[in-house]
């Protein structure tokens, strides 16, 4: 007997898709459990949509199976068609009924006696804090309030699995937070597994459980926000959730020498080059004390000297820009607060050793 509290709610396994001879999904597989959110991440055209859209049943993948609570639902043979499923379904665009009241619209998937119905919308609009528009029309509400009636709507069935591809790209960025949050609070409650689609990283981080990052087609590292952030397979990877500072260098007996110091280059062939990566956050700035900088320490490593670029307040923090002297490369650093070096001022950086990351270079 299958246990149910270890049985994915949604599994996908090697899908693949093609248009026109080119394959846009290649090999994707990954299992959602009851109550859990992830994330399918990347940027346009990596294949994100159209694997939501075979999950759905709106797109036949070529190769590949679709199971529910352990149960076959899809494959190149056998298709249980897409109202069937037990999956809602949440876009970008509402797609609510203009001819239809709010009480309508979430009611319109909803099965069994009026009462039941009623009782069913009621609760669900008051969760999403929308029941004094039960009687209004989506032209009386705005794109905050539409997008909490189209949740309801597709929770009113209470589907097994919701879909959601880029539901919040609409909406503006302070409404976003407030409309995101709310969402999982109700997701969560419906104890429903949610594959969100979405190319925006902190939307991920903010609403995922577990990241799927996807590219060309393919997932190229899956698991919780913080180990995808903290440990990146790939430079691209690093470089998609932030700003990145790359030094290339060359290795030497699994060692790579650069004027911050020596960085570990393990399991790779002497004379191949290397990029080390590190973001802005990870740069330690420090006093030219008469063209000397602070001494060398085992968390910072070696300090390299700089000239100020450019330096910009951000709000929550600044951005200044370096010309090295070692090479006349341009290196970021941002630091919390105000900080607005004059351009020509000389100053040491130093990388956070446990941050940096180290990728053969392409």
């Amino acid at each position: 007997m299958t246990d149910q509290k270890l049985t994915p709610r949604l599994e996908i396994r090697n899908l693949t898709r093609s248009f026109d001879g080119t394959q846009v999904v290649r090999g994707v597989s990954l299992k959602v459990m009851p109550g859990q959110v992830t994330c399918l991440l990347g940027p346009s055209g990596c294949g994100k949509s159209t694997t939501l859209r075979m999950i759905a049943g709106v797109e036949m993948q070529d190769s590949g199976e679709i199971y529910v609570d352990g149960s076959l639902i899809c494959d190149t043979k056998f298709r249980i068609p897409p109202e069937r499923r037990s999956i809602g379904l949440m876009f970008q665009d509402f797609a609510l009924f203009p001819h239809m009241s709010v009480a309508d619209n979430v009611a319109f998937g909803l099965k069994g006696a009026k009462e039941e119905k009623r009782a069913r919308v009621e609760e669900l609009l008051k969760r999403v804090d929308m029941l004094r528009h039960i009687d209004n029309y989506p032209h009386e509400l705005s794109g905050g309030e539409q997008q909490r009636i189209a949740l309801a709507r597709a929770l009113a069935p209470k589907p097994r699995i919701m879909l959601m591809d880029e539901p919040f790209s609409g909406l503006d960025n302070r409404l976003r937070d407030d409309i995101r949050d709310q969402t999982l609070a109700v997701l969560k409650d419906e104890d429903a597994a949610v594959l969100l689609v979405t190319h925006e990283p902190e939307e991920a981080m903010r609403m995922a459980d577990e990241i799927a990052l996807m590219r060309d087609g393919v997932i190229v590292q899956q698991g919780a926000p913080y180990n995808i952030y903290n440990n990146p397979v790939d430079k691209a990877a690093t470089a998609f959730f932030s700003d990145i500072n790359v030094i290339r260098g060359t290795v030497r007996g699994a060692l790579t020498q650069t004027p911050f110091g020596q960085f570990l280059a393990p399991g790779v062939k002497d004379g191949a080059e290397v990029d080390i990566v590190i973001r802005p956050q990870h740069i330690r700035i420090d006093l030219d004390r008469g063209g000397r900088g602070p001494n060398p320490t085992a968390v910072d490593g070696t300090p390299a000297r700089g000239v100020v670029e450019r330096a910009r307040f951000m709000g929550k923090e600044s951005l200044v820009e370096f010309r090295m002297d070692y090479d006349g490369s341009i290196l970021t650093a941002s630091v919390p607060n105000v900080f607005l070096p004059k351009p020509g001022m000389p100053l040491w950086l130093m990388l956070r050793r446990d941050r940096c990351f180290v990728f053969p270079a392409k």
